[in-house]
């Protein structure tokens, strides 16, 4: 598969780094939750797992954003009706989710500028380990992202995925063990909570950061996820002409 590079990268510029400059305040808003998380779960464990909900604010802060997007791309495909522009182009809808992701990616920076701030005020972070968080947040994004994908690509009108994009990002970024130690969860729960990708991506955190033993199948279950998502997502996201 060739990607036209040039357009992802402009296409994530510009609903990116341009939306960011337009609307500082929906950066604000994106992370209203995960810190409010943080807030809470410092004040009921009394700072004990202060820890565990810096490290997992990276993770919800990624998927959440997104998750949440999933109204972008229902917009953009159902109002705007931007698909339609590239069908007599050489622009494919391997381009087209590469840049939005990238895009969502980038829109998490001040987010993510944050938490490291946090971080290394609190000493969770090693050179080794920051390389590992990285390439997490990457699989974290692209498995997520699909996940939004599917759910624009899905529906019918604009309106509906609002509120499905809303109950989603809690489902899949609150629910698991994300701000807390995984350990806390019965194995049952925790198998049927790998559904989604901010679950294996918190467990993997956790254990690169020496809060809890390294559970390793955690990485072969987001690497598959992944590669699952973005191929339903590029099914569903298909040109009129394809």
């Amino acid at each position: 598969m060739k990607l036209n590079l040039k357009f992802s990268l402009l296409l994530a510029w510009y609903y990116g780094f341009r939306t960011i400059k337009r609307g500082p305040s929906y950066v604000i808003a994106s992370l209203s939750s995960p810190l409010t998380l943080l807030f809470l779960v410092y004040i009921i464990s009394r700072g004990e797992l202060v820890r565990f909900a810096i490290a997992g604010g990276f993770i919800g802060l990624v998927a959440s954003v997104a998750l949440s997007s999933s109204g972008d791309a229902a917009f953009l495909r159902l109002q705007l009706r931007i698909q339609d522009l590239y069908v007599a182009s050489r622009v494919t809808p391997s381009d087209y989710m590469v840049g939005l992701t990238l895009s969502y990616l980038i829109f998490s920076i001040p987010g993510i500028v944050l938490y490291v701030i946090l971080g290394y005020f609190y000493h969770i972070f090693t050179p080794l380990s920051s390389i590992y968080l990285a390439m997490i947040l990457v699989l974290l994004v692209i498995s997520t992202s699909s996940i939004s994908f599917i759910i624009s690509g899905s529906i019918s009108h604009v309106r509906n995925v609002w509120g499905i994009a809303g109950i989603l990002s809690i489902i899949m970024t609150v629910l698991p063990p994300t701000f807390y130690p995984y350990t806390y969860i019965p194995k049952v729960a925790l198998y049927a909570l790998f559904i989604s990708p901010a679950t294996s991506a918190a467990v993997l955190v956790q254990g690169i950061f020496g809060l809890e033993a390294l559970y390793l199948p955690a990485l072969y279950i987001i690497i598959g996820e992944t590669a699952i998502y973005f191929a339903v997502a590029r099914l569903l996201t298909r040109w009129r002409e394809n």
